[in-house]
């Protein structure tokens, strides 16, 4: 029996492969060996499938993004096969061709996004994104251009991003997630990749989007997106709380009874007398500031410029129009 989780961060080795697409070749798999003799039963699988992925993962919204796009397109696949088991190849086939599309892209949406680059331009880019180094590198073969990069706490994605800009030979320079209110007055536009882009034509995106976004705002420059379809994802979130990955751990306070256990932990580790024993309840970690916050965020449209996909540079009320044509079949 095909282990999906396996299979999926399987897909996930191949550095080119996001998220949503290792899902759709994980689900194309799954269909491949099923069982099912009917439509029904097809969709069931998958659908437990997609659970089982969303269940193994802390933060499955782009990975939601993929099953919900492949299940679809297989409801709503027109098909005269002489068989359920000829039905079953060509979904397989089909699925592969899309991925093997999609991982063109990027560098279509790069191409498109240049145009809006102008020369020397300074930009704003933050954690780390596939398209978006897609992008920056399209722009340094005939542009002038500087790039500041948020370090990207807690996961610290943006030195990745300023160690390829650096080896590209791009000038930039790492700023602290609270420097962006400082630096903005420098930036000509911000330029951000995307986990999701949601119904509404909001964002969801690596956590301290929102602020960079409503600090951009009050500077009056301009916020862009850049993401493939395949991360367009039919979710309508109010607030940050109604996200998928949000649960009841993150921004909680600790009980009483928790505090003084790790009062009582710290306070062990610390030798008697000693001057780290004065100011052992004072050492809090990197990863316990992680474990409670978020990992992403979520954008309000009305802070959004334009979200450039494949499908062209859009308004966020674009997007939306997009999602209810694509899912209405």
């Amino acid at each position: 029996m095909m282990d999906i989780c396996a299979t999926y961060q399987r897909k996930l080795e191949d550095d080119q492969i996001s998220p949503p697409l290792a899902a759709i070749l994980t689900l194309t798999e799954l269909c491949a060996s099923s069982t099912a003799g009917t439509m029904f039963e097809l969709v069931k699988a998958l659908n437990e499938g997609a659970d089982a992925l969303n269940q193994s993962s802390t933060n499955a919204i782009s990975l939601n993004a993929g099953c919900e796009l492949f299940i679809a397109f297989v409801t709503l696949f027109p098909h005269d096969s002489a068989s359920f088991s000829d039905l079953k190849m060509e979904l397989v086939k089909q699925g592969e061709t899309y991925v093997r599309q999609a991982l063109t892209y990027r560098q279509k949406i790069g191409e498109l996004a240049v145009d809006f680059i102008k020369d020397d331009s300074v930009i704003l880019t933050h954690s780390y994104s596939r398209v978006v180094m897609e992008t920056l590198l399209l722009a340094h073969r005939s542009k002038r251009i500087s790039v500041f990069v948020t370090e990207a706490r807690p996961r610290g994605l943006g030195v990745k991003t300023a160690e390829a800009l650096t080896a590209a030979g791009i000038p930039c320079t790492v700023i602290l997630d609270s420097a962006v209110a400082y630096a903005i007055e420098k930036v000509d536009f911000v330029l951000v990749g995307s986990e999701a882009v949601v119904e509404s034509g909001g964002l969801i995106n690596a956590i301290g989007s929102l602020n960079i976004a409503i600090i951009a705002k009050a500077a009056n420059k301009p916020f862009y997106a850049l993401a493939e379809s395949y991360k367009f994802h039919r979710l309508f979130p109010l607030s940050q709380y109604d996200l998928p990955s949000h649960n009841p751990r993150i921004l909680s306070f600790p009980t009483p009874g928790e505090m003084a256990q790790a009062a009582e932990n710290q306070m062990s580790s610390a030798s008697p007398g000693s001057r780290s024993a004065s100011r052992a309840l004072s050492s809090i970690t990197q990863e316990e500031i992680a474990k409670n916050n978020p990992d992403v965020d979520y954008t309000r449209p009305d802070l959004i410029s334009l979200v450039f996909s494949e499908l062209g540079s859009l308004t966020p009320s674009g997007v939306s129009q997009y999602l209810v044509g694509m899912f209405a079949g």
